[in-house]
């Protein structure tokens, strides 16, 4: 009898497991390219004249543009952070700045990202590219739902083990490095791992653009019969910049042009295959990056186009970034979305498109965006925050109103009797002055005191029920 019960229970588990791969066959894929310090204005499709960008242009024309997409930090770590986990960056504890090689706390395991989502359908995941989200192996991308990784696992202008002996920065200090491109090898520490362990120190940044994406193609190869989710963070155009030999501008006035006309080309490559292996129709493809541009660096770093400022500010060339999305017969082709979304949407809307529920006793701020993929919808989203790259607020998208409250920082010098004076207050109409230039808030006190009270409302309820990062103990 109990052998029977056994191949019973045996042939049941073997039913359920062939039902759940049957169900995940149906799943769509997905594919985020998720770029490093791009701005608004860097790619064919959302203006540019100088920067030739004809492969993610092409996705642009067959599929969708998003020209009000937010990412929720201006900075590296936190963005990340908010895109794989659905939520601002100070309710998963990851807001503070970026971390380092000498930093001690990651995301936590314990939150849902959205390889965690996915894997738990069957999906194969796999992450390559720049991790950013802590070096620990108790933080790394195997930990957090992805079955495999290949990448840097901090920004690309950091070495190991504890960042120091670094070449000069600034423009002059990036014009030096790309006039050397063997400078990757001779001048930076920066480690490649593969999974948990370094393979590669120093990594040869050259060619990063060009494996992570062969990487991506030869795992979508692989899984092509099953549902898999690509996570594709690329290092660049992250300083310091660099490509392979062979596509190389000598200029160094060229340098950012060169780089992103660089990934655009494995873009297309990538696109290639996903096309050649007949995988159009069932997967969608994201292209965006993780805050606006590092413009101090001048040549070496992007534009915001009509955006007021860059990378590390709340101002919208800090966190307005371009984004397109690729589906063909589901994305509607050569639409563009102007409704409000953000990478902390893509969590949920994921989750939507798979039909499937997000658990319900961890809170995220993403919202389910999936009707602005495919139809002429309104956004779920009519409110956003902005925190500034060391996590403190500072302002509040709604509706078209946006706010900006920046505080006095104590200057080092002051005395004991140093008192803060009133902040700033800057208060916009995005519909009509997208560039941030007209400070509307004398005019509108009623609505300045609204939305502050309302920012602070919000931001309120996310310390208190933030969650604690992972922390290295001794």
């Amino acid at each position: 009898m109990s052998q029977i019960l056994f191949l019973l229970s045996l042939t049941f588990a073997v039913a359920l497991t062939s039902l759940s791969l049957e169900a995940a066959k149906d799943k769509p894929n997905f594919i985020i390219i998720f770029t490093d310090d791009q701005g608004y204005g860097d790619l064919g499709c959302f203006g540019s004249t100088k920067i030739k960008t004809p492969n993610i242009d092409r996705m642009a024309k067959e599929g969708r543009r998003f020209t009000n997409f937010m990412v929720a930090s201006p900075v590296c770590t936190p963005s990340r952070a908010a895109l794989l986990t659905g939520c601002y960056p100070k309710r998963v504890g990851m807001h503070q700045h970026v971390l380092f090689p000498s930093s001690t706390k990651g995301l936590n395991p314990t939150e849902h990202t959205i390889a965690d989502h996915l894997k738990g359908q069957g999906y194969a995941t796999a992450a390559f590219g720049k991790w950013h989200l802590g070096h620990h192996p108790e933080t790394l991308p195997q930990k957090n739902g992805f079955d495999t990784y290949f990448g840097i696992p901090y920004s690309n202008d950091m070495n190991h083990p504890e960042n120091k002996g670094k070449p000069p920065g600034r423009a002059p200090g990036m014009d030096a490095l790309w006039k050397d491109p063997e400078s990757t090898l001779t001048k930076w520490n920066t480690p490649l791992m593969e999974n948990e362990k370094i393979v590669e120190l120093p990594v040869d940044q050259r060619t990063v653009t060009r494996r992570y994406t062969q990487k991506a193609i030869d795992f979508i190869t692989t899984n092509q019969k099953n549902p898999f989710f690509v996570y594709l963070p690329h290092s660049m155009p992250h300083i310091p910049l660099y490509v392979p030999d062979d596509v190389r501008d000598p200029n160094h006035l060229n340098a950012y042009t060169n780089t992103i006309e660089h990934i655009d080309a494995e873009v297309g490559r990538l696109m290639d295959k996903v096309r050649e292996l007949g995988l159009s129709k069932n997967t969608y493809v994201i292209y965006t990056t993780d805050n606006g541009p590092w413009l101090p660096f001048k040549h070496h770093g992007g534009s915001a186009g009509p955006l007021r400022d860059g990378k590390g500010s709340t101002f919208e060339g800090g966190q307005r970034v371009p984004c397109v999305m690729w589906a063909p017969g589901r994305i509607p082709a050569g639409t563009e979305c102007h409704e409000l979304m953000g990478t902390i949407d893509l969590l949920p809307t994921i989750a939507a498109l798979t039909k499937t529920p997000l658990p319900a006793d961890q809170k995220i701020d993403g919202l389910n965006a999936s009707a602005l993929l495919t139809q002429n919808a309104k956004s779920p989203r009519n409110e956003f925050l902005y925190y500034t790259s060391r996590g403190e607020i500072q302002g509040l998208r709604q509706g078209k109103w946006k706010i900006l409250v920046k505080k006095k920082k104590k200057p080092r010098n002051a005395g004991k009797n140093w008192k803060a004076p009133d902040p700033e207050i800057l208060l916009f109409d995005l519909i009509t002055d997208m560039g941030e230039q007209k400070n509307l808030a004398k005019k509108n006190i009623k609505k300045v005191t609204e939305l502050t009270n309302r920012m602070d409302e919000l931001d309120a309820e996310i310390t208190k029920n933030a969650r604690t990062p992972w922390h290295k103990t001794k």
